[in-house]
């Protein structure tokens, strides 16, 4: 392959060793996913998004959120808020008081609470504040800064190019954007959007960092070819499914690309997945959270329905872990 698909890039003076990073995802990436995105080659990970007012409160729950201790580095941590006085606090907060080597601003989450808040997507109907959070925050820390968009607010409102180009001024040192606008959500293609990508590389001189439907590890490279993004973002793929991640790195590296994994091997990463979660959050509370997660891992397998059903009933490690070997076992 190529040298552009596999050589190591930088955010600020942060290396990163290949294209593969991995998005964050509400609820989703805690110390624990991030700890495996890690160990099956991401080059880059991003936490879940964290409140700037729960950093101000300095609630307990937030600051559960904000251990990453022994995730190996670079790691992201993304903040969101609305308002520049407390993402400056919030973005200093971590600076000082977390591992993170990288600082990143939500632009881009389209959840009601949030953007009724002026938070997420919400900032993407003005480049200006754009640019004023940006400047701000960078002026106040010295670790890198980035931001996270979407291409717009909806069909009417696309200042996709606007606001890099506010987040470039401002002294933002990459930029990711979700190749959705915020009244699409999640909802239709967006492979369809992906050449707002292009307009973006096209139009700024920092790191650009493709998002939205990359499904396999020939999607990333069509991205990287289409678009000319420095990086690959990865989400919903990687659910139940880090494979995804190592595969894709492996494949944008050498041009082979690797067999998905059985189901077998795709049940040991589950239950490890599994054991960090109750490390994370204690066994009644873990188990209950795998229940999401087990719905994933078990995707595609055939009789994973009665699987997923006796998972959501468990109520402990142990019995989760019975019910997985149990179905290995079934299909031996």
């Amino acid at each position: 392959m190529d040298k552009i698909y596999n050589e190591s890039w930088k955010i600020g003076d942060i290396e990163i060793k290949n294209k593969i990073v991995l998005a964050p995802m509400a609820g989703i990436t805690n110390k624990a996913f991030l700890t495996t995105a890690k160990e099956f080659g991401a080059g880059l990970v991003v936490t879940e998004m964290i409140s700037d007012k729960g950093i101000e409160h300095r609630n307990k729950k937030t600051l559960e959120m904000m251990d990453f201790e022994g995730v190996p580095h670079p790691l992201s941590m993304q903040i969101f808020g609305g308002e520049v006085d407390t993402l400056v606090e919030a973005a200093k907060f971590v600076e000082s008081n977390t591992v993170a080597d990288i600082i990143d601003i939500n632009m881009g989450c389209p959840v009601p609470k949030v953007t009724k808040n002026e938070a997420g997507s919400r900032l993407l109907l003005d480049p200006d504040k754009v640019y004023d959070v940006v400047s701000a925050v960078s002026k106040a820390i010295s670790r890198p800064l980035t931001v996270k968009i979407r291409i717009g607010w909806d069909d009417d409102h696309l200042f996709a190019v606007e606001n890099a180009k506010a987040i470039e001024a401002g002294g933002g040192a990459a930029v990711s954007m979700h190749a959705r606008t915020k009244a699409q959500a999640y909802t239709g293609n967006a492979q369809e959007n992906w050449h707002w990508l292009k307009k973006l590389t096209d139009n700024v001189n920092i790191p650009v960092i493709g998002n939205g439907d990359v499904k396999t590890p020939e999607d990333a490279k069509r991205m990287i070819d289409e678009t000319g993004v420095t990086a690959v973002m990865m989400g919903r793929a990687a659910l139940g499914n880090p494979w995804i991640l190592h595969r894709t790195e492996h494949y944008l590296r050498t041009g082979e690309l690797l067999a998905e994994p059985t189901v077998a091997e795709k049940m040991e990463i589950a239950k490890l997945h599994l054991a960090r979660l109750v490390e994370l959050k204690g066994d009644n509370l873990a188990s209950r959270e795998f229940r999401q997660h087990a719905a994933y891992y078990l995707k595609g397998a055939s009789r994973a329905a009665k699987v997923k059903v006796a998972v959501n009933q468990a109520e402990s490690q142990a019995e989760i872990i019975t019910i997985l070997d149990n179905f290995v076992s079934g299909i031996k």
